[in-house]
């Protein structure tokens, strides 16, 4: 899930989501939620077929646990940057995780990586660091076919 989460104001709004979300009370509740066709079917081959989950029902309160936890994670990162902006990565260096992270042999070259930051930002101001890594690359493979 991307994006953030502006206008969290009431930090304990995510206190009290992670208090339930760390409830340990097994009672349960039927809840009616209309879901495409295509996308139950597919959810019941990859619990029959692939034993992603024990149920569909399981699969899909994991799904939504998880998409909750993201969302609450985010807006946490989103007040800390609004209370510290100077903590917030610049898209460089966000990059120069992410090619470590892939292991990627960019991951040595902070240098070109914050200059195809530069570079990107300026024509598509919403870059992400995948594009900076993909930016990065096909630069490097335009140098590489000219020399």
């Amino acid at each position: 899930m991307r994006g953030t989460f502006h206008g969290v104001e009431d930090l304990g709004l995510l206190d009290r989501i992670n208090a339930l979300l760390d409830t340990e009370d097994a009672s349960t509740v039927n809840t009616s939620m209309r879901l495409p066709v295509a996308l139950r079917d597919a959810a019941a081959l990859a619990v029959d077929q692939l034993k992603v989950a024990v149920s569909t029902t399981t699969l899909t309160a994991t799904a939504l646990r998880s998409a909750v936890e993201t969302a609450v994670m985010q807006a946490a990162l989103d007040a800390h940057y609004v209370q510290h902006p100077a903590a917030r990565p610049t898209l460089a260096e966000v990059a120069v995780a992410l090619a470590a992270q892939d292991g990627s042999p960019l991951a040595t070259r902070p240098d070109l990586l914050e200059q195809a930051a530069a570079e990107l930002l300026e024509r598509h101001p919403d870059a992400d660091a995948d594009d900076v890594l993909l930016w990065a690359e096909a630069q490097q493979a335009a140098v590489r076919r000219t020399a």
